[in-house]
């Protein structure tokens, strides 16, 4: 049986990912790939992107993102505005709204992620190697899936 961790423990790591993330983040918002969407919106169209119906209520997919529910609606208008994203009626539920892609949501989300993934390469793919990177994101996915059990 393996050794709980101290609150001591816990806090280091939560410290560490955090101050990492931050890190991270600040240098991939400067990128040239965002200078015409931010990393928020750019982030609203990839989850969409993932969606399996190709669609979402935004209550859903606020789930995914790290904004209040009132800031991912101002921001569904101005993605709307630029004719990235479109609403329609939700079929089961009159009083809900869908949002997908639009052709050109979609397009701009491919030609932003390529550019960005090549970014985050960039920027860490020389930090860890490669059984790193997988001892991380296995590490990360079970600290997610534990939290999300909840």
């Amino acid at each position: 049986m393996s050794n709980p961790a101290s609150l001591r423990d816990s806090n280091a790591a939560w410290e560490s990912l955090f101050r990492a993330q931050v890190s991270v983040m600040r240098k991939l918002q400067k990128l040239p790939e965002f200078k015409q969407l931010s990393t928020r919106e750019y982030d609203v169209l990839f989850n969409l992107s993932r969606c399996p119906s190709g669609s979402s209520r935004l209550s859903d997919l606020n789930q995914h993102l790290l904004i209040s529910q009132p800031s991912l609606s101002r921001m569904a208008d101005r993605l709307e505005a630029k004719g990235l994203v479109a609403r329609q009626p939700d079929p089961t539920d009159q009083r809900a709204v869908l949002f997908t892609l639009t052709d050109a949501g979609a397009k701009l989300q491919r030609e932003i992620g390529r550019e960005h993934v090549k970014g985050i390469h960039a920027l860490i793919g020389d930090a860890l190697t490669a059984e790193e990177f997988a001892a991380l994101e296995r590490l990360t996915t079970k600290l997610r899936d534990h939290v999300e059990s909840d």
